[in-house]
């Protein structure tokens, strides 16, 4: 199975420390600001998946549907959704960005779309704002999965997120007919995009 995933949520919740995990199962705080499209495969139930991941360590204004936002909603297959156990403006902000993919996207039911809903940071226990109880309630009013990591003491958790949006992803007979849409024409709208350097660190 082939299919485009992109990795979403507000700034400094751990996107790209979550991607980067994945990848080299190294964890890594602090990036700068560019767009990256990452090819990773590995065995799910004994066959090969490759996923190719858009990570953002910059985050725009994901309340808004700008056309950034809009061309990542419809360029992927699947979806995390990421916020910090610290922060509960990202945690509402979950709660929005699934509301907009599911009538931005054209699904024939709105409740199948694969989307994963991780809580971070689960390491900053004494900081947290944002309970777990919370998090399994929007999955569960929302129909996501929920899961509450720590990319930055666990990379077999995070390979736990990734194997869950793959299963979700399976019932979706259409990813295994086509190939993931080609990158031509995105990564040259991403590059550059961003001036101001920011980081997505723990």
């Amino acid at each position: 199975m082939d299919a485009n995933v992109v990795v979403m949520g507000t700034e400094s919740v751990g996107k790209s420390a979550l991607t980067v995990r994945l990848l080299t199962r190294r964890f890594i705080g602090e990036y700068g600001d560019i767009e990256s499209i990452y090819s990773h495969s590995f065995i799910v139930d004994g066959r090969e998946t490759t996923l190719n991941i858009w990570d953002s360590p910059y985050s725009e204004d994901v309340s808004v549907e700008t056309p950034l936002f809009e061309k990542k909603v419809q360029w992927a297959e699947g979806y995390i959704l990421i916020y910090s156990i610290c922060d509960r403006a990202s945690f509402n902000t979950v709660s929005r960005i699934i509301h907009t993919i599911k009538t931005t996207k054209d699904y024939l039911n709105a409740d199948s779309v694969p989307i994963v809903i991780v809580g971070n940071k689960r390491d900053l226990h004494h900081r947290r704002t944002v309970l777990s109880e919370e998090g399994r309630l929007l999955a569960l009013n929302t129909g996501c999965d929920f899961y509450e990591v720590s990319a930055a003491e666990n990379y077999h958790s995070v390979l736990t997120v990734f194997h869950g949006l793959v299963n979700r992803m399976k019932t979706d007979t259409k990813l295994t007919a086509k190939r993931p849409l080609r990158f031509k024409g995105i990564v040259k709208s991403m590059s550059a995009v961003f001036a101001r350097r920011r980081t997505d660190s723990f």
